[in-house]
């Protein structure tokens, strides 16, 4: 049987032009990340499947694949805004994905006192919504205070904190130039800025994108993938499309 050699390379062409798009898409415009941790409960559950615009803090090479080093710095820099929920690589091995909530910008000064959150020495305020809400913190369940946090800029999202005991103390958190300071919204719960040894402050360069919206849900803990008789449980509908405020 004769190879037609047109049609052999006419294939390799049109999957070549294909994979140059799909990386496009992918490194400058839109880029779908899946929620493996509870960090960010109850604003993100486990399971859910969102996409981030690249574009929305402009690009360094972390907005690529395997991070290549092109070049330094980023490119259309752009400001984000305290309160966005952001996807970045962790500065302890620059390729881990993490997403949570930005919280601090470069010169602001973070501290927690008493329980209570403070940027450049004013408390932020934050009014509690529930007292008997039960979220995941990994494979446990535990109880949590929900408040709603308003961010000096007036950016509103939700917060959680332990019931019976939470962090309450911190030092002070100075941030510096060109560096981020985030937290998960399950306050008690995630691994972030903090923890200045596996986080700590994220470098502008580290940004990858900003969440914008989830397009799909599920939650396979209650059951198998396979066990599609009881998708009807597992998979969230009322998340689909919702935007990440």
């Amino acid at each position: 049987m004769k190879i037609d050699k047109n049609f052999f390379i006419g294939n390799l062409k049109t999957l070549f032009y294909a994979l140059v798009i799909a990386i496009s898409i992918r490194s400058l415009l839109l880029q779908p990340f899946y929620i493996p941790s509870s960090s960010m409960e109850p604003t993100l559950l486990i399971g859910d499947r969102l996409f981030v615009t690249k574009y929305s803090y402009g690009y360094s090479k972390h907005s690529f694949p395997f991070s290549p080093p092109i070049f330094k710095g980023r490119l259309y820099s752009i400001t984000p805004k305290t309160g966005d929920v952001v996807v970045f690589k962790t500065p302890s091995d620059n390729r881990t994905d993490y997403i949570k909530r930005l919280i601090g910008l470069p010169g602001d000064i973070i501290q927690f006192i008493d329980g209570n959150l403070y940027i450049n020495n004013n408390q932020i305020f934050k009014s509690r919504t529930s007292m008997s809400d039960i979220i995941y913190c990994g494979k446990k369940t535990i109880n949590v205070n929900t408040y709603i946090e308003k961010l000096p800029n007036g950016k509103v999202h939700r917060s959680v904190y332990l019931k019976n005991y939470g962090f309450k103390n911190s030092d002070l958190f100075i941030i510096p130039d060109k560096h981020y300071f985030f937290l998960g919204d399950n306050r008690d719960c995630s691994k972030d800025s903090r923890y200045l040894s596996s986080v700590g402050y994220v470098h502008e360069d580290n940004l990858v994108g900003k969440a914008q919206f989830i397009f799909f849900s599920s939650d396979f803990r209650i059951a198998s993938i396979f066990s599609f008789w009881k998708w009807p449980e597992t998979i969230r509908t009322n998340r689909f499309f919702k935007k990440i405020n």
